[in-house]
């Protein structure tokens, strides 16, 4: 009845021509952006004091003000608009003792016309909140409920000017909509800080382990199934992978690409007591948002075009086993959400599905990306950081342990020498080549280098010219020479990459010493050049040129480029970034 004739006063206040605007409406529009607000992932009192600024834009309400509280019933969070560290007490003091108390023990709304009249408010009350005879002050308190518990308020208090008309009956309903939203995040976030701490309290628990595990040469060398080396740098990663390996927690492996971090959490499947279980991957920044949903969590028949039948995702497929998610921090923000909510709660539904699936998986994630620089610029969500950073792994670039080259790199040729019946083997002038290059792209970039040179070699062994950067035909190369034999030694058909540190070559007698993996990046032993498309005698082109002339060959295309050029696309993108050049769109 109150809420019908308030209607018709505004009916009838209206001018003809201004079409007049449902109260469904104006509550479906503030609950559709109170909700996005309570979303986004923001400090909890932040949220909350940016929920009451938004709901003075919906309602006639002089002051806010939500009110939590801790398990035991003391107040723990009080904020309004404007709030900032250290403001609780101040909101707090406009929050009437004996009216709150009766919300939270009733859980049931509080009306007061009047607080100067109303048994709920003493005088203190009243004078607290602006009471006089002149002004009549109206409060309106709701509960704030996480199932059947009350764990906070939300109250607003206003000035009747003699002329407004309050529509008590809807702003109570609207409020309780917006209590039981703010409920609901509370409790989130909550559980999310409350898991956060027991995952810390675990990570350090580890982390203690793992600096009580004192290094010891009388240890027993421990021995992982496809990762090779015997520097200081690879023990020491061994034996973290073994204590790593026995726990459930969730692995992050860091690591520049190409160190072999999917051999690594291979590994660690095996040694841990999931090992009879699947072992499943995938490289989250090789598809599309839209498809790496489908992939992690399935899809159901006819859920988007092409869906001719159900599939189960990575996660189901790896229940009870491990699910290696590599490059983890090229994920969009959107997506970081719905992984959150399975990594936390293990369960999820497939796409165009509504039944929950419940799975039993451990996590092993990777990246070669500063997180903590993306947690800061709000491009990575922090909740997420710490679910998967439970156990972080730092994978050893191959500069980092240099010692280990001789070592794989005989790997790597008695592997060529068994597919191809060949009995190559290295020079001694051909394994100082190797010990002086700089390898960015770590083992990766060496099991390459020498495929490729003894898929060439001629002879029955491997000589240091034979090597393509003894021919100015390795770029990797150019990565680690100095500004000086750059300046003097560029020619008109080389792309000069990144400069890198300089130092020393090392020699082969060195190999084994495990100083020999602390020393810093070598100059390579001759400069690096691409092949690219002949120069006149009297044309020489820059390194922009030859990057345009690559790119429009290509027809902008960057992978078709970096073959061209003799480049990694990682590489090729650095410089397009470098010399500010624009890519083409067709």
């Amino acid at each position: 009845m109150v809420q019908q004739e308030a209607l018709q006063v505004e009916r009838d206040a209206a001018p003809a021509h201004v079409p007049l605007v449902s109260l469904s409406d104006v509550a479906l529009t503030g609950i559709y952006e109170i909700s996005k607000i309570l979303t986004a992932p923001n400090r909890l009192e932040t949220t909350l004091s940016s929920v009451v600024n938004l709901l003075s834009s919906f309602m006639q309400m002089r002051h806010g003000v939500i009110s939590l509280l801790e398990d035991d019933g003391i107040p723990d969070i009080t904020v309004g608009v404007g709030w900032h560290e250290g403001t609780d007490a101040r909101y707090r003091a406009r929050l009437p003792e004996k009216a709150i108390g009766q919300v939270i023990a009733t859980a049931v709304p509080l009306i007061a016309e009047n607080v100067a009249s109303h048994p709920a408010f003493s005088e203190a009350d009243a004078a607290a909140l602006g009471a006089t005879e002149e002004s009549r002050v109206s409060f309106i308190g709701v509960p704030i409920r996480v199932a059947s518990r009350v764990i906070g308020t939300l109250t607003i208090d206003r000035v009747w000017d003699g002329r407004s008309v309050f529509r008590l009956d809807s702003d109570v309903r609207f409020l309780t909509m917006v209590a039981n939203l703010i409920g609901q995040t509370v409790q989130l976030h909550r559980v999310v800080s409350r898991d956060r701490e027991r995952l810390m309290a675990e990570s350090g628990r580890l982390q203690k382990a793992l600096s009580e595990l004192k290094p010891s040469r009388e240890r027993k060398r421990v021995y992982v199934d496809g990762i090779i080396g015997d520097s200081r740098e690879i023990r020491a990663l061994l034996d973290k992978i073994m204590i790593v390996a026995k726990s459930h927690s969730p692995v992050l492996l860091r690591g520049e690409s190409g160190t072999g971090k999917e051999l690594i959490a291979k590994s660690i499947h095996e040694l841990s007591p999931r090992a009879k279980g699947p072992f499943i991957k995938l490289n989250c920044a090789a598809l599309p948002e839209s498809v790496l949903e489908s992939e992690l969590f399935g899809h159901e028949k006819g859920a988007f075009t092409g869906a001719v039948g159900a599939r189960k995702g990575r996660f189901e497929l790896a229940d009870k086993g491990t699910l290696f998610l590599d490059e983890i921090g090229e994920i969009s923000p959107a997506f970081q959400a719905k992984l959150l909510r399975v990594l936390q709660e293990q369960e999820f539904e497939r796409v165009g599905g509504s039944h929950t699936l419940k799975v039993n998986v451990r996590v092993v994630a990777a990246t070669n990306r500063n997180l903590e620089e993306a947690v800061a610029k709000n491009e990575f969500r922090a909740d997420l950081y710490y679910r998967i950073s439970v156990i972080p792994v730092i994978v050893p670039s191959l500069r980092d342990r240099r010692g280990d080259i001789p070592l794989l790199a005989n790997e790597f040729l008695d592997r060529f020498n068994r597919e191809n019946g060949r009995e190559l083997a290295f020079d001694p002038d051909a394994m100082e080549v190797l010990m002086g290059c700089g390898f960015p792209g770590n083992v990766r970039e060496l099991e390459n280098c020498v495929q490729r040179t003894a898929t060439l070699a001629q002879g029955g062994s491997i000589a240091g010219d034979d090597f393509a950067c003894r021919h100015n035909e390795c770029l990797s190369a150019l990565l680690w020479r100095s500004p000086a034999e750059i300046a003097t030694t560029r020619r008109p058909m080389e792309i000069p990459l990144p400069v890198m540190p300089s130092a020393p070559p090392v020699s082969a007698e060195a190999a084994n010493s495990n100083a020999v993996a602390r020393l810093p990046a070598p100059v390579a032993t001759a400069p690096a050049v691409v092949p690219a498309r002949p120069a006149t005698s009297e044309e020489e082109m820059t390194e922009r040129d030859r990057l345009v002339d690559a790119m429009e060959r290509a027809g902008w295309v960057q992978a078709k480029a970096a073959r061209l050029l003799g480049l990694t696309p990682r590489q090729i993108g650095y410089a397009l970034k470098k010399h500010d050049i624009e890519i083409k769109r067709f």
